[in-house]
């Protein structure tokens, strides 16, 4: 007689599931939200971003065959899927799929309590409306005070790369920036000013390249102080 057959447990039904569909049940069985801008590195299991990786690459060949190219035989297209996927999963939006790098941080041991200003650090990102390219420079001003944790200059910039290699809009990444630093170095003030240019203006739509948009966040001190704020903008537009 014939055993009768099983239901699948969870575990059996997620393993036939491709490695994104497996990422993205661990993530709404977690609550987690996971827009264009988050990082999802925790839900990632071993070999599932290279998984990840070949979805895209095949995806983005029939996107190409969708728009009417002979990838079969033009030999600028052939491979072109597998360049795209490999650029968008390991380079451009790194960001999402990659722990924050590793930054050492030591005390204020001096008891700094002094406006530092790092930048401009050059920035580059990819909208997430028509991911085209973002290009511009980030300062960043720190009011420490004794209790701040403080970090060396070239971490600011390993740090906001790894806020920008993802899909991302100005508005919202400079808070990003800005929530990211405050919570590494317990500033009394944090204070980011973006300028940047949008290749979906310059490239595209209206394509008008002489525009480019900047913003800013203040937090802590810098938002209650003008003059420390008014100090902070008249110093960075000597960058």
């Amino acid at each position: 007689m014939s055993q009768p057959q099983r239901d699948p447990t969870p575990i059996q039904r997620l393993s036939v599931l491709p490695a994104s569909q497996r990422v993205l049940e661990r993530l709404r069985s977690a609550g987690t939200r996971f827009h264009a801008n988050d990082n999802i590195a925790d839900y990632l299991e071993d070999g599932e971003l290279e998984a990840i990786e070949a979805e895209v690459a095949a995806k983005a060949q029939e996107m190409l065959r969708a728009l009417v190219i002979d990838v079969d035989n033009d030999h600028n297209t052939r491979d072109t899927g597998r360049r795209l996927a490999k650029m968008f999963v390991r380079e451009l939006f790194a960001g999402r799929y990659q722990h924050a790098p590793a930054i050492t941080e030591f005390p204020n041991a001096e008891r700094l309590n002094e406006l530092m200003i790092v930048g401009p650090l050059r920035v580059r990102s990819a909208c997430s409306h028509h991911l085209c390219p973002i290009m511009g420079r980030v300062w960043v001003g720190v009011l420490p005070d004794a209790d701040s944790n403080l970090i060396g200059l070239s971490k600011y910039a390993r740090l906001i790369d790894w806020i920008m290699s993802r899909p991302q809009i100005q508005e919202e990444a400079v808070s990003q920036i800005a929530n990211l630093l405050e919570q590494r170095l317990k500033p009394d003030g944090i204070a980011v000013v973006m300028e940047a240019d949008h290749y979906c203006m310059h490239w595209r739509g209206v394509k008008d390249d002489e525009s480019k948009m900047i913003n800013s966040v203040m937090r802590g001190r810098f938002l209650a102080d003008p003059s420390l704020r008014k100090e902070f903008l008249s110093l960075r537009h000597r960058g």
